[in-house]
């Protein structure tokens, strides 16, 4: 299997938002969607799904696992409330959402249970989330590098993450990129703009494509069925080589997400 390469997120969405941003996304032709425990939306992308009537085997769904839920007692049981909550007996992809801090639950505790979730058919996939190359190398040495299909981190033109990425791609593990918009930031760039006029594109469409064009997963939100729509067209644009280089400059090294007691020492 592999990872879809655009998809809808529902970070921040929740209730009746939540529904009509799943609900639109699969009448605009979506098929993947990414939720999580800690959203606490889960129940309602399930019953977004089960209304729209798609079959199962034409959707991926991504959730990940909560710190509190990460010890090997835990990790299981909490996976098959996601399941009950979301309708479906097994996800496509499990994520590990944040390592545990301070290192509570060893890597190899909550990879193992991960792995033994995969052998049980409630996830087709595992991966990780927010590791960084120290946290990815100790995943590789529990369940080794071929069972990890993704490390989904930020990643965006103001935070292009290469050491991570770099790191990822040397051992196969693919990535995919959260906040690929930065939270709108990067559309008001000039440079995105001088690039989308050229292409007669949205600024948005411009950077989806960028990080689809290197070869990353997006996941971006939108409560907007316009929005999504135009997301879409992404999938058709092609950036030029000097597009690329462009964008490459804009490397600032800008965080957005790192809270505190819960974000690893970042590469």
């Amino acid at each position: 299997m592999s990872i879809p390469q655009l998809g809808i997120g529902t970070f921040r969405l929740q209730g009746e938002v939540v529904i009509d941003s799943v609900r639109n996304g699969l009448e605009a032709g979506y098929r993947v969607i990414d939720t999580a425990q800690i959203y606490g939306n889960e129940a309602e992308v399930g019953a977004a799904i089960a209304a729209s009537g798609m079959p199962r085997s034409e959707l991926f769904i991504t959730t990940k696992i909560w710190i509190a839920n990460l010890s090997q007692e835990k990790l299981i049981p909490s996976l098959k409330e996601s399941l009950a909550k979301l309708r479906t007996d097994y996800v496509d992809l499990t994520l590990i959402h944040w390592p545990s801090p301070g290192g509570e639950v060893p890597v190899a505790e909550f990879m193992a249970a991960l792995a033994e979730a995969k052998v049980q058919g409630l996830t087709r996939q595992i991966g990780v989330s927010n590791f960084t190359v120290d946290l990815m190398q100790q995943a590789i040495d529990a369940v080794g590098a071929p069972a990890i299909a993704t490390n989904q981190i930020e990643l965006h033109p103001y935070l292009q993450n290469r050491k991570v990425v770099a790191f990822a791609r040397e051992h196969g593990i693919h990535i995919t990129s959260y906040m690929t918009l930065a939270y709108g930031k990067v559309l008001g760039d000039a440079v995105i703009q001088q690039i989308a006029a050229r292409h007669d594109a949205t600024p948005a469409q411009v950077v989806l494509a960028w990080a689809m064009q290197l070869g990353y997963a997006v996941i971006p939100s939108s409560t907007k069925r316009a929005n999504l729509d135009s997301n879409l067209k992404a999938l058709d644009l092609t950036l030029s080589d000097d597009d690329m280089a462009q964008i490459a400059t804009l490397e600032r090294n800008e965080r957005l997400t790192s809270p505190d007691g819960l974000a690893p020492a970042w590469d």
